[in-house]
């Protein structure tokens, strides 16, 4: 199968001739930095072609208009956070993190594919593209979580083990949840005048309207020069006047996202009250340029909101000027989640499935420690998170900020290890540390721990594991190629075959598609990677 080629391979390879820097040379490679820690480095992406190349039109939907290309590209800005190392277990056998529920990584790296070019290394996060694919995990007996594990021998590396740690929350009823109280801030600036920006932005929330219960609540407030508040608090069923309101938006101006955030929060505590859930959703390209810009001094107003339980989420649109580092941090201080849309089928997926399953907080704060058994496990490492480490000594320091876990919401991570040989039993212990999904008002919140044995199993090879544990495994080596890991050199034609036995025909698309980008991928990346 991946030995053919269709139409927009030669596309492709005459992008890559002239592309040659998606990624960074061999003198930029990613820093080594402590288990539990990685320098941060911000990488701006200024593809170094002369001119566009012709860019393949955008493959969404029948009927979905092509991306247009960005007159600013190359001012886009994403941060490397390095990648993990080996860890001794003789030295350290605890590694601790917090949850991640993200996605944007993931489609963010999608419509590069899709546009004939590489992402930028820095803007792959392994974690996002393990978590944006669906997984098989159980519900939950009693508690708001289950953990499963599962482990075998690593196909891309002699000798390693590939171990899966999976997290499933407490699925609740669509019916049954809490009243909805959402406010949209939308950026309507001038860097957002594009089809592919706010005219998606209008398309995805009208979309969105369609799949909200009647007593739940919409507002809209948009920053540019200056806020307005576009539609106040209204009833979903009043759906003319939401849509009214969405037709007015248009873009113009400079950006002022700091006084925006501002209002969408007093909107949001005005409507705020027990037994509702409420979230702030940013709809952006992070590019803010008036008022207290940079995104360290935005975080600080974010932080002062957070815990009176009122999230704040992020949501990506554009390219060219676009500004990940920003967006995806906004979510982590606001205790939501981020997300990209590069098209409407992402739109539908995110706006009428995602968001109103996973609404409702079950659990703030969550945290993982996984303690590894010294005399089972020589050496791990954590592929990816490397953003969301946590020191081991903060793991019951409920003071420390970690991830929130929606309903029904899944968390995987991959580890890769090396087994003390003749060793036998479990490879050791997770343990889960959260907070109650609504804060007590005026009250301290009780923090609860839960404990996991791992598997003690491990898989005679690799394709005796699950189907997906066989397909997650795949995922997040090809987003370790992408982001150029000094862990791997496995190439991309070796794992085609693998990710293909993997594919799930009872899933949905999204998997089908992932072996399109690897194809596309295969032809960009330079020969014998």
């Amino acid at each position: 199968m991946h030995g053919e080629r269709t139409c927009w391979t030669m596309w492709a390879l005459v992008g890559a001739t002239a592309l040659g820097v998606g990624c960074k040379s061999e003198e930029q490679r990613w820093a080594t930095g402590a288990e539990e820690s990685g320098d941060a480095t911000s990488v701006a992406y200024a593809p170094a072609y002369a001119g566009k190349p012709a860019r393949r039109d955008y493959e969404g939907e029948p009927g979905e208009a092509a991306l247009p290309p960005d007159p600013d590209e190359g001012t886009e800005d994403y941060t490397d956070y390095g990648a993990r190392p080996f860890v001794e277990t003789g030295r350290d056998t605890l590694s601790t993190f917090s949850v991640d529920v993200d996605t944007g990584s993931y489609t963010i790296t999608r419509r590069k594919l899709r546009e004939g070019l590489l992402p930028p290394a820095a803007s792959v996060r392994v974690e996002e593209f393990v978590n944006y694919f669906r997984q098989k995990y159980g519900s939950p007996s009693e508690g708001p979580f289950a953990v499963v594990s599962e482990a075998a021998p690593s196909p891309f590396r002699q000798e390693r083990i590939v171990l899966r740690v999976g997290l499933q929350g407490r699925r609740l009823d669509a019916l049954t949840r809490k009243r909805a109280n959402l406010v949209f801030l939308v950026d309507t600036s001038g860097s957002m005048q594009s089809p592919d920006k706010i005219g998606l932005v209008k398309e995805s929330l009208k979309l969105l309207v369609q799949s909200l219960r009647a007593d739940d609540r919409v507002s809209i407030c948009t920053y540019a020069g200056h806020v307005e508040l576009v539609l106040p608090p209204t009833q979903a069923t009043d759906r003319r006047r939401i849509l009214q309101a969405l037709d007015r938006l248009s873009a113009g101006g400079s950006t002022a996202m700091s006084s925006g955030i501002d209002l969408a929060y007093e909107l949001a505590s005005r409507e705020a009250e027990s037994g509702s859930n409420t979230r702030v959703i940013v709809c952006s390209d992070g590019d803010a340029n008036v008022g207290p810009s940079s995104h360290h001094e935005i975080l600080r107003t974010i932080e002062g909101y957070r815990d009176r339980g009122i999230t704040l989420g992020t949501v990506g649109f554009g390219m060219g000027n676009y500004k990940d580092t920003m967006m995806e941090q906004l979510a982590n201080k606001g205790n939501g989640s981020y997300a990209y849309v590069d098209g409407l089928s992402e739109a539908r997926r995110l706006f009428c499935e995602e968001l109103v399953q996973n609404l409702e907080v079950i659990a703030r704060d969550v945290k993982i420690q996984v303690a590894f058994d010294p005399e089972r496990v020589r050496r791990y490492r954590l592929i990816g998170y490397e953003n969301r480490a946590i020191h081991d000594d903060d793991f019951r320091d409920d003071k420390v900020d970690a991830g929130e876990v929606g309903a029904g919401h899944t968390v995987t991570a991959l580890y890769e290890v090396d087994l003390v040989s003749g060793s036998d039993g479990p490879l050791g212990e997770l343990r889960l540390r959260w907070k109650d999904g609504e804060p007590r008002q005026g009250l301290p919140d009780a923090a609860h721990e839960q404990a996991f044995s791992l598997t003690a199993h491990v898989h005679p090879e690799f394709a005796a594991a699950s189907q997906r544990f066989r397909f997650t495994a795949c995922v997040a080596e090809f987003a370790e190629i992408l982001r150029r890991s000094q862990h791997t050199g496995t190439p991309l034609r070796a794992l085609l075959p693998l990710l293909e036995d993997a594919l799930d025909p009872g899933f949905d698309d999204r998997e089908h598609e992932l072996l399109e980008l690897v194809e596309r991928a295969e032809v960009l990346l330079p020969r014998g990677t």
